[in-house]
């Protein structure tokens, strides 16, 4: 990626001076993230024309804070997470110069949405097996086969998605994937209802869905690479945020400890300042992965992050039902209305009750990689341990047991 030495901090507050000068911050909130895409400004570590300008990553915040200063709307990441912090960074790795330029401003802008077709009800934590079939027709390639646990599927524009496109090879070597046109003919999407009585997430089903083929991503058979790109992003994006101290479920926690002085234990006391501590911790390591990311691709420790996030958020969630008592069992039935046939992209999570946050967070260990799966990959590629006997290894896909 070209380098432009001469984008420093300095030279990115003249630039945002230039841009606010030249589009209202107060106008039209679209027109101004275009602006702001095309002046380099939007993520700055990407390369020139790309919404970047090839600076050190480190000095997005240079840029973030002068605007977010200057009233300027941001691009609702929240929304749009999923393109952020996963699509894109697939994309720019692996796309087209083409493929660059049609998909990463509007990623970026919000005015499409993605979602990620990557699990199936027989392939979640072995994603490598699954079954979701490509063929290929002249200069389109037809899928066949059923996603599921989509998130923001019912809003998404583009899918990132893997399918197996030969069968007949071992199953990490016969995948290939693609961005998928979600407004596609037999391109079905229905809302899943969790724990919680909300429907979050989604599953997608997938019928003679035409995908031209320059649509994809990488080499034909290559889909496991460019999913592991995807993977390690994904993972950081779940773990390794920026964050303030005492933020999340853990700032809930310490309310009610400060508040409620009627609650308070010793034993309450000493767990709480334990789980404190790791929440602090784990604040940190997110900061220290970030700052990796800021020179180089995102690694294994990612998955570290993500795996001690969804461990400690379920900790904690416990904890303040324990804390609470009864209490805590009142219950918020999103079952009916809105909710029960999607959620809104950015939720409050401490505005929600003690028991909405603790029935969520059990799906902190499955989503974005199971914690066993997790754990397997800082076994092997962190500490260097031998890995789990693989009997299918070598076993042509069709010829697994399904």
């Amino acid at each position: 990626m070209e380098k432009f030495a001469t984008v420093d901090a300095d030279g990115l507050r003249a630039r945002v001076e230039q841009l606010l000068a030249e589009h209202d911050p107060a106008g039209d909130r679209l027109a101004f993230l275009q602006a702001r895409f095309d002046a380099g400004l939007a993520w700055v570590h990407y390369p020139p024309g790309l919404g970047g300008l090839g600076a050190p990553r480190e000095l997005q915040s240079v840029v973030d804070d002068a605007l977010a200063a200057a009233g300027a709307p941001d691009n609702d990441p929240r929304r749009i997470g999923i393109g952020l912090g996963m699509a894109a960074p697939t994309i720019l790795v692996h796309g087209t110069d083409e493929q660059r330029r049609r998909w990463l401003r509007p990623l970026w802008t919000g005015e499409e949405v993605w979602c990620q077709l990557f699990s199936e009800p027989g392939a979640g934590s072995d994603l490598a097996a699954l079954g979701t079939r490509a063929v290929r027709e002249q200069d389109s390639w037809i899928v066949n086969g059923q996603k599921v646990w989509t998130s923001m599927a019912h809003e998404a524009r583009w899918a990132i998605l893997v399918t197996r496109t030969d069968p007949s090879v071992p199953k990490h070597a016969g995948m290939t994937y693609f961005a998928c046109d979600m407004t596609a003919p037999g391109v079905e999407v229905r809302p899943l209802r969790q724990i919680t009585g909300e429907a979050e997430f989604n599953e997608v089903f997938l019928t003679d869905v035409r995908i031209p083929d320059e649509y994809r991503l990488g080499d034909v058979g290559n889909g496991w690479r460019v999913a592991q790109t995807t993977l390690m992003n994904e993972r950081v994006a779940i773990g390794g945020g920026a964050a303030p101290r005492e933020s999340g479920t853990i700032a809930a926690v310490c309310r009610t400890w400060r508040e409620r002085p009627e609650l308070r234990t010793p034993a309450g006391h000493a767990e709480l300042m334990r789980l404190w501590v790791e929440a602090e911790a784990l604040r940190l390591t997110g900061l220290r992965l970030r700052q990796q990311l800021a020179v180089g691709a995102p690694g294994p420790e990612g998955s570290a992050a993500k795996l001690s996030y969804a461990r400690l958020n379920q900790a904690v969630s416990g904890f303040e039902l324990d804390l609470l008592g009864d209490e805590a069992l009142r219950y918020d039935d999103w079952s009916t209305g809105t909710w029960a046939t999607k959620r809104p992209a950015a939720v409050d999570f401490l505005a929600r009750s003690p028991g909405y946050r603790y029935l969520r967070a059990k799906g902190n260990s499955i989503e974005g990689g199971t914690s066993e799966i997790l754990r397997n990959i800082i076994a092997e590629r962190v500490l260097g341990l031998p890995g789990e006997p693989r009997v299918d290894k070598d076993v042509p896909w069709k010829d697994l047991p399904k």
